[in-house]
């Protein structure tokens, strides 16, 4: 049985006050109206919640998943002075090439994946190995809402608020060895559900595989989302459990994962497979190292159109180069891009 970490403590202060309090409010008011406020979150998510997430769909929550809803810590890492961007364009503007190649597929084809159950394996250089129903896997984590930006190598950004936990919580549960150097993530390879897998599509070799850096994995940006806008996480947004890593390029936060694995040597990554002069291991936001086909000094935030382009200046690390920029000292990122 995993164990409950208590999580980073560096965490900022939210600058938007939860309307998850009123919600909270009726669950201390009694079991039975906790019990109805649990068995509507799904209503939840386009009713209570529609003031601070406009448009935001009703999904349909995993009972551990609403068991937890109460606890979350709304806002407890915020961007400053950022609008958030619309949930129809954070769902429906997508890469996630297991459901298609246009950013529109993922929406459109992902409803047929199944993420109930759904297993965890933790494997390779760790002291405690194991299978985990995601029931079990979840049950000692407090989920935390993270408001983080969320910058694309294809030079487009949104900024997402996201549902999950720390990394260095399930690292520091499952007991690296001292032989772990990295971590591997693979994604769940199913062709019957994810008709990119089964498509002409030839040049990935599935699954799709991630991998990050110890002691990148171990900073407390890093996390595990298993929900977005105040909603578990949509399939097409890597439903039930994906990464997210702010300050790389969102290839990197790999979706709907099934293995975590600790190892020795760095992983080869996907994109790198296919092509590593473009799509490097490290994969950090530098707006001075430009992708072979295009600039990285700006971005494109989404909602932007044709006549109104929405375009700002890329940061380095994405914004965090305070939290992060340490983790690369002496490291030439020019090489390691």
């Amino acid at each position: 049985m995993l164990i409950k970490v208590p999580k980073a403590s560096d965490c900022h202060e939210s600058d938007v006050t939860p309307e998850s309090l009123y919600l909270s409010r009726r669950h201390v008011l009694g079991a039975a109206v906790a019990g109805l406020a649990i068995s509507g979150l799904s209503r939840w998510a386009a009713a209570d919640n529609v003031e601070r997430y406009a448009g935001v769909e009703p999904g349909k929550a995993p009972s551990w998943f609403s068991e937890k809803f109460p606890s979350i810590e709304w806002g407890a890492v915020n961007v400053k002075d950022e609008a958030i961007t619309p949930f129809k364009d954070a769902t429906h503007y997508n890469n996630f090439y297991e459901f298609g190649t246009d950013k529109g597929d993922p929406a459109a084809n992902a409803r047929a994946l199944k993420t109930q159950p759904w297993t965890v394996v933790v494997d390779g250089e760790v002291g405690k190995p194991g299978r985990y129903a995601l029931e079990d896997f979840m049950k000692p984590y407090q989920l935390e809402e993270r408001i983080y930006r969320l910058r694309c190598v294809e030079a487009w950004s949104m900024v997402i608020p996201w549902i999950g936990f720390p990394l260095s919580a399930l690292l520091k549960e499952v007991e690296p060895t001292s032989s772990a150097k990295f971590i591997r993530f693979e994604t769940l390879q199913d062709p019957k559900s994810m008709p990119g897998q089964r498509s002409g599509f030839a040049l990935i070799d599935w699954p799709y595989i991630e991998g990050l850096r110890l002691d990148e994995a171990m900073n407390p940006l890093s996390i595990l989302a298993v929900g977005m806008y105040g909603r578990e996480l949509p399939n097409q947004n890597g439903a039930p459990l994906r990464l997210v890593v702010p300050w790389k390029y969102g290839f990197k936060s790999i979706k709907s994962i099934v293995r975590i694995s600790l190892v020795s040597e760095q992983p080869k990554t996907t994109w790198q497979s296919i092509a590593s002069d473009e799509y490097g291991f490290y994969a950090n936001v530098n707006p001075t190292v430009d992708h072979p086909r295009w600039t990285q000094a700006r971005e494109r935030r989404l909602p932007s159109g044709l006549l109104k382009p929405n375009v700002r200046e890329t940061q380095m690390f994405n914004g965090y180069a305070d939290e992060v920029a340490s983790l690369y000292a002496g490291l030439d990122l020019r090489k390691n891009y």
